[in-house]
């Protein structure tokens, strides 16, 4: 079977040259590989950071005006190819088709929060802060930013920073997941098509060794990531190491808190569509229940229920609720979890090893899983799985339950489920994690607000997109001006000519 090429976008035209490396891009729902990606060396990451630095200069003098139109020109492009770009992202990291439209039409909303740009690079002024010296600031943009995105999302997590960086002036190099790599290029392809100048926005594929060239390259200013914690944490040292500007978006194990006077029916389909949409490989999934007795045999039964009900199969093929997981290897390693769960002496609710599959037997296929007496112990607690696995863990009270919560290393997200009020609130305040739902179960902030958590789920001073995004990708500049006044003899009023 012949496979198509997927090579970078460099200096506003795709790359044509020979590539020493690639590697296979699979369709996640027929097991099949249905391109090879060029992967960058040094050599190749450095001429698309060239590439950027050669067009940084007249991007970041042109007007907001001119910056506005194209911002506004490239959404309407995206708008209007929205179908296409989710079939892109159905067919190469195997969520299903509306999993995929969501994505794109939240990928949409910070599109449209970068067209405010005008607004949102307003400086200050301060009139006569001394006598006759004013003081005013300015926003400017950095130079060279890199983005390294992840699988999960490869059409919305790129447009959480390109956007807005260049709407800030900047000139950008994205380097996507290579598991996922055509969304990239769809995005340079329309950027352009919106009048974008050539070499303002590079799309470079590749792994580690491109990476690491863009921590490394003294032109790159900034690096904005979001991936695993490990390599989120190698991302900022090296990053900061070398001089730059990193926010750095880490793993989740996220919390879902069911108190005893919540509506379950309301907790159980929150935990089900936030545990195992887009195959629960989201950095915002539920993967912990935590039932507040008495309610956890009541809301694990209604889990069930709603589980077995769940259609898995290629998300192109219509009713389908799951798809399949990204990769052969990222399945096996999401099923090695589920076998130490047995092993560690978790109750197996649901298994999803045998949940029946609407697709090719050789897709990469785990139906959506269910873990009953999770103890905080054991790997499956411990672990950002990425996968369709639900673990239930079981506490006595509210403040054991905050307390589990806050002695996790991680805090991306959580939620709390309850009717009351005054229980909302005080877990609001007292949890330590950047996000938190109430009654909401994938608390993401709108595109106005800005996303990131807490502890080891972010590296770095400043959250994705909305207002920390703008910060991110700017640099504050401070003037103190006196002018004299031509109509006084040239002597600033209020100050004798020695001053």
């Amino acid at each position: 079977m012949s496979t198509g090429r997927i090579s970078h976008w460099i200096g506003g035209k795709p790359w044509d040259r020979d590539s020493a490396r690639s590697g296979d891009v699979h369709d996640p729902a027929t097991g099949r590989v249905t391109a090879r990606v060029d992967l960058a060396d040094a050599a190749t990451v450095d001429e698309a950071v060239a590439a950027a630095r050669e067009a940084f200069p007249r991007w970041r003098d042109a007007s907001l005006a001119q910056r506005t139109t194209v911002l506004f020109a490239f959404r309407e492009l995206l708008n209007a190819r929205k179908d296409e770009l989710a079939a892109i992202v159905t067919a190469e990291h195997g969520k299903v088709l509306s999993d995929a439209a969501g994505e794109v039409q939240r990928a949409l909303e910070s599109v449209e929060f970068a067209c405010g740009i005008p607004h949102l690079l307003k400086g200050g002024f301060s009139e006569n802060a001394s006598t006759g010296v004013d003081v005013y600031s300015l926003r400017q943009p950095l130079g060279v930013v890199g983005v390294v995105s992840p699988f999960n999302f490869p059409a919305m997590v790129p447009l959480w920073f390109v956007p807005n960086a260049i709407a800030c002036g900047n000139a950008v190099v994205l380097k996507p997941s290579e598991k996922d790599p055509s969304a990239a290029n769809l995005i340079a392809a329309l950027f352009a098509e919106a009048g974008l100048p050539d070499g303002v926005l590079n799309v470079v594929h590749g792994d580690k060794p491109a990476v690491d060239r863009l921590l490394e390259h003294p032109d790159v200013k900034a690096i904005s990531f979001v991936g695993s914690t490990p390599v989120a944490r190698h991302v900022y040292e090296t990053g900061t190491r070398h001089g730059k500007r990193v926010q750095a978006l880490g793993g989740a194990k996220n919390h879902m808190v069911v108190l005893p006077d919540a509506d379950l029916d309301l907790a159980a389909d929150a935990a089900v569509s936030a545990g195992f949409g887009s195959a629960g490989e989201r950095c915002m999934a539920i993967s912990v229940v935590v039932a507040v007795d008495p309610v956890g045999d009541e809301l694990v039964a209604k889990v069930a229920e709603r589980i077995r009900a769940l259609r898995v199969g290629d998300g192109r093929r219509p009713g389908c609720d799951m798809g399949p997981l990204v990769t052969a290897a990222h399945r096996d390693r999401v099923l090695s979890y589920v076998d130490a769960g047995l092993a560690e002496g978790a109750a197996l609710a649901v298994d999803g090893r045998s949940h029946p599959v609407d697709g090719e037997a050789d897709g990469f296929w785990l139906g959506p899983t269910l873990f009953d007496h999770v103890r905080p112990d054991m790997s499956i607690y411990r672990d950002e799985i990425f996968g369709p696995v639900l673990s239930v863990l079981r506490v006595t009270s509210y403040d054991e339950a905050l307390d589990v919560v806050n002695a996790n290393p991680y805090g991306n997200g959580t939620a709390v489920f309850t009717n009351d009020g005054g229980a909302a609130r005080r877990f609001q305040h007292e949890v330590e994690v950047g996000m938190v739902g109430v009654n909401v179960p994938i608390p993401v902030p709108v595109a106005y607000y800005s996303f990131g958590g807490w502890k080891d789920s972010l590296f770095g001073d400043s959250h994705a997109y909305g207002p920390d995004g703008v910060h991110f990708f700017t640099r504050t500049k401070v003037v103190t001006g006196r002018w004299l006044d031509p109509s006084h003899g040239g002597v600033n009023l209020g100050f004798p000519r020695n001053t």
